[in-house]
Parts: structure tokens; C-alpha cells; sequence
């Protein structure tokens, strides 16, 4: 399969945890993009969906499909979302799409979190992928400076607002052996929103596409 073929068999495999009635958590991407295509198809089997970006809501809306306020919602049964890369204990880096914030927010609302993935974002251990970090703009530069101390090369992304107004540094350099513990301890820094680490929080389901089999979606639980 190619890398969009496997983003297919994914997002469309994830149909199979989709309650009836239920408002589903959507987050944000290209894979992300193929399960929208994939909850179009039974979008009046469900009542609505709390998104994670404008972007997604966009094209939840272009397909029909009802958006939700995430304040509306006491909790979801299952939130939907890809990652730029996911360990073998569920943990991932996220935020590829500057939209970590919210998919972190809505995350913690999920009972269940199913994280959807072609092959080539399985890691052993992550950092390869530069790991995002979301700035209060002011604290750009001292956020940066701290980074530095915990053994990482800060780059500011350029030209780049997240949907909440803030600011995105990519994080180079790193081997994150213990994910909770830099995840808590950059969370801690003075400006920080929230880091693109979701160790605290990792994946209930992985669902990982198979390169070497078409249609073949392999369940990590």
C-alpha cells in the first residue's frame, strides 16, 4: 500500500469503535482527513462531532456533519486522531499540525482514545519526529532558552498561528527515554500552553496500517 492507501484503511477502520448516537472527538490531519471521509458515510447514525481544528471542522461541515462546542459535552466515548509518531507503549508526539492544544483538551474529555497511523510513524523511542511546543508569543524567546537547558535545539516555526492565536517551537535533538517526565517538565515552563507530548495521556487503541498488505490494519491495544 502506499502511505495515503494506508491513511485510508485506517481512518475508515476506525468506523468499527464509532457508538451510535454518540458525538465523536475528530482531530486533525491527513489521516484524520480519511476517517472525516469514512464518518460522512454514517453521519446520521451519529449525533455530532467536537473537533480539534478549524481545518476539521471545515470539512465536517462540508460533509454535513454537526459541530459540537467542547463546553457542551461532560464527555466523549471516543476521540479519533492521528500522530507523527507513537511508541510501543502508546505514547506519541503530536502537534505536526499546530493543533495539539486542542487535541489535548479533547483527549482528556475521551473515554477511549484511538489513535489512527500508517507504518512509517511506529518509533521506539521518540524525538526523531521535532517535537512541538505551543508559546504564549511573549515567552518565545525565554521558552527557547529553557528548552536549550533540557538538551533540545528550539526552532520557532515560522509564519505559523495555532487556532488559539499562540505561537509553535519545534523541538530538534532529542531521545525521549522517559516521556512523562520531560512531558511535566516543559509543561511547567512560565508560557507554555501545552507541549505535544501525550504520555500522560497515551492512545487506548492504535490502529497502524500494515505496508505490506493492502487493507490490512494492525490493532495495538
Amino acid at each position: 500500500m502506499t502511505q495515503d492507501e494506508q491513511k485510508k484503511a485506517v481512518g475508515w477502520g476506525a468506523l468499527a469503535y464509532i457508538e451510535p448516537g454518540s458525538i465523536v472527538g475528530v482531530g486533525t490531519g491527513s489521516t484524520v482527513n480519511h476517517f472525516i471521509d469514512a464518518l460522512g458515510s454514517i453521519k446520521h447514525d451519529i449525533t455530532g462531532a467536537v473537533s480539534s481544528s478549524v481545518a476539521s471542522t471545515e470539512k465536517l461541515t462540508s460533509l454535513g456533519i454537526p459541530t459540537i462546542d467542547c463546553n457542551a459535552v461532560d464527555e466523549l466515548a471516543v476521540y479519533v486522531d492521528g500522530a507523527d509518531e507513537v511508541n510501543l507503549h502508546k505514547q506519541m508526539i503530536k502537534g505536526g499540525g499546530a493543533a495539539l492544544t486542542r487535541e489535548k483538551i479533547i483527549a482528556a474529555v475521551a473515554k477511549k482514545f484511538i489513535c489512527i497511523v500508517d507504518a512509517s510513524k511506529q518509533v521506539d523511542v521518540l524525538g526523531k519526529f521535532p517535537l512541538p511546543v505551543e508559546v504564549i508569543p511573549m515567552a518565545r524567546s525565554f521558552i527557547a532558552r529553557e528548552l536549550i537547558k533540557l538538551g533540545g535545539m528550539p526552532k520557532y516555526r515560522q509564519n505559523v498561528l495555532t487556532d488559539n492565536g499562540n505561537q509553535i517551537i519545534d523541538v530538534y535533538n532529542l531521545q525521549i527515554m522517559d516521556a512523562i517526565a520531560l512531558e511535566n517538565k516543559i509543561n511547567s515552563i512560565p508560557g507554555v500552553v501545552t507541549v505535544g507530548l501525550f504520555a500522560n495521556r497515551v492512545a487506548d487503541i492504535v490502529l497502524m496500517a500494515d505496508a505490506s498488505r493492502a487493507s490490512k490494519v494492525r490493532v495495538i491495544e
